[in-house]
């Protein structure tokens, strides 16, 4: 039975979207929950997973193209026409279980070899020390060269260290959550080792799952989960095939740990007593969200921060974006995206008012001569503000493609410190996910941040007529010891005549 594959939901604000990433191809065996194609949008990268075990059928929309909401973009037959392959998968295990038994047992043993040293990498100057992240192998597990080991944490970035050499890993120094400093040895990798012989079944768990084309034991959804709850993959006993850890496990797990947790119930109860499942879980912040917090903090106590409104009617650009995106596309190899506009807008805002694009320093203001916007992007670790500089200078393809490669390497967890530090002002667009109005907090030292929001179909009198019109609202946050409500209302009404005459943009009017 053939099973649709289909793109989802999108934002209001989000007319179409592209297939980025086909990880699959036709005649390939999947799992349920295994990621099978990456949707990208203005802002955000979509995971579509499979609905079910099977193997991937037609691929109807190939990477680059252009796709809408629900739109069907590939096949999958659900399990049939797989026992072929399982029949040739099973003589291929019996193989595999034929020649291990005639190999030495010296072989099969843990092998003697040089034992090298696995450290923390030189961390930035700004970054006094790290924590250990996640390790994702356990003492004896058989590790291959360049395999991440484990991912050490900072305040902005992740970055991963990986196994220097084949072989085993033989012994853990510091457990996750240890705080370590630059070069600490955080490991022993034992070279040209094998895994134990106890071990087999590990092994040919892990041969099998390479069969099969998926490493992995838990597929995006399933580790969202996982990263929600405070699990790890390796509390949940898998039942899917290969081991891997279905979304019914973990709620399994979940329900049965509420079991075990509750508490006995005293003898002398109360009569009134609280029906249903309570139950409280203590998780401690990472890294990012602590940065993030005392940031935010430190933005409502340190700054006389308001806001201001307006609303902007996105027709002309609509229409604009409706009439030439196809083009756009062909000429430029990226898509035409609302970002573009409201950058190259702000920008030449922040030309206009120069105090928006200046900060205070101590008793000093600050006026910079370049623009460099802060772009917020929503990652698995939190909201982060990745750096797009010089945007003067910039076209509106250059922008569309800078604010892609940040979306992606803050999806992959590939942003570093030089992504993230800088930027004169911010934008965030919260309209991707559905926010009406807002209140956007300010990113110290910046002085102002602009907070775009979802473009809403509302009834507007226009020449004394009533039509509906796609809207959205404008909010400006200011720092009010540096930006005065003249130039803040000035700053926004700017940006409100840019978007919806963008003719003005090219004739810088």
């Amino acid at each position: 039975m053939a099973i649709d594959i289909k793109v989802p939901q999108l934002p209001e604000s989000v007319a179409d979207a592209t297939v980025a990433t086909w990880h699959v191809k036709p005649g390939d065996k999947v799992s349920r929950d295994q990621n099978l194609v990456d949707i990208e949008t203005d802002k955000v990268v979509l995971e579509v997973v499979a609905t079910d075990d099977g193997v991937m059928g037609d691929i109807i929309a190939e990477e680059g193209t252009t796709v809408g909401a629900d739109e069907v973009i590939g096949k999958l037959e659900k399990a049939d026409g797989s026992a072929a392959k399982a029949e040739s998968k099973d003589d291929s295990k019996a193989d595999k279980a034929e020649a291990k038994a005639d190999q030495p047992a010296a072989k099969q043993a843990s092998g003697s070899g040089e034992k090298l040293e696995v450290k923390v990498p030189q961390l930035p100057e700004s970054v006094a020390d790290a924590t250990i992240a996640t390790w994702h192998v356990k003492a004896g597990d058989a590790v291959t060269r360049d395999q991440n080991l484990v991912d050490i944490e900072t305040d902005k970035v992740v970055l991963e260290v990986v196994a220097p050499a084949d072989g085993v890993l033989a012994e853990i120094k510091f457990d996750e959550g240890a705080t370590v400093g630059a070069d600490d040895v955080i490991g022993i990798v034992e070279a040209g080792a094998s895994a134990a012989a106890d071990s087999s079944k590990a092994d040919d768990a892990k041969e099998e799952a390479t069969d099969e084309g998926d490493s992995e034991v838990a597929g995006p959804a399933v580790r969202r989960m996982l990263a929600e709850n405070g699990l790890q993959v390796a509390d949940v006993k898998g039942t899917g095939k290969g081991g891997r850890v279905t979304k019914e496990d973990v709620e399994k797990h979940l329900k049965d740990g509420s079991k075990k947790a509750e508490p006995a119930k005293a003898a002398s109860a109360p009569a009134a007593v609280a029906t249903g499942e309570r139950e409280q879980k203590r998780v401690p912040m990472t890294r990012l969200r602590k940065t993030i917090a005392k940031r935010l903090l430190e933005a409502k106590n340190a700054t006389a921060m308001l806001t201001t409104f307006n609303e902007v009617n996105m027709k002309p650009i609509m229409d604009l974006r409706s009439k030439y995106k196809d083009e756009f596309e062909k000429r430029h190899d990226t898509r035409l995206g609302f970002m573009g506009f409201y950058v190259k807008a702000v920008t030449e805002a922040l030309k206009r008012f120069p105090e928006v694009n200046a900060s205070i320093d101590g008793d000093d203001i600050v006026y910079h001569n370049y623009f460099d916007i802060s772009i917020a992007v929503s990652t698995p670790r939190g909201l982060v503000t990745p750096v797009l500089r010089d945007t003067d200078k910039m076209s509106i393809a250059d922008i569309e493609n800078g604010i892609r490669d940040l979306a992606l390497k803050g999806r992959d967890g590939k942003l570093t410190m030089e992504d993230m530090q800088g930027g004169n002002f911010t934008i965030t667009n919260g309209g991707v996910f559905g926010s009406l109005l807002s209140t956007p907090i300010l990113n110290p030292p910046q002085s102002a941040i602009l907070g775009m929001h979802k473009i809403q179909d509302r009834p507007m009198a226009v020449d004394g007529k009533v039509e509906i019109l796609p809207m959205m609202y404008l909010a400006l946050s200011y720092d009010h010891r540096i930006i005065d409500g003249k130039e803040s209302v000035g700053f926004l009404v700017t940006i409100k005549e840019l978007l919806e005459d963008p003719q003005r943009l090219l004739l810088d009017i």
